[in-house]
């Protein structure tokens, strides 16, 4: 059961980024480190965190905007 319960937080946590990443890229803001932090992962019962990565001042300044609105 706690198995199936970790798979299924880890396809949530896909399906989390693969959304983010659409809305980003319909901004046109692309995030290419975007994806599941590997050690959250690494838990016998994970717990994800999405990993956003590093991203140049305009990039960042895109995303601010685009909170915003």
């Amino acid at each position: 059961m706690e198995a199936r319960h970790s798979a299924h937080c880890v396809e949530e946590a896909e399906d989390v980024v693969k959304e983010l990443r659409a809305a980003l890229e319909k901004a046109g803001i692309s995030l290419p480190s975007l994806g599941l932090d590997p050690v959250s992962l690494a838990r016998e019962a994970p717990r994800p965190l999405v990993e956003l990565g590093r991203c140049s001042v305009e990039t960042a300044r895109r995303i601010a905007a685009a909170v915003v609105r």
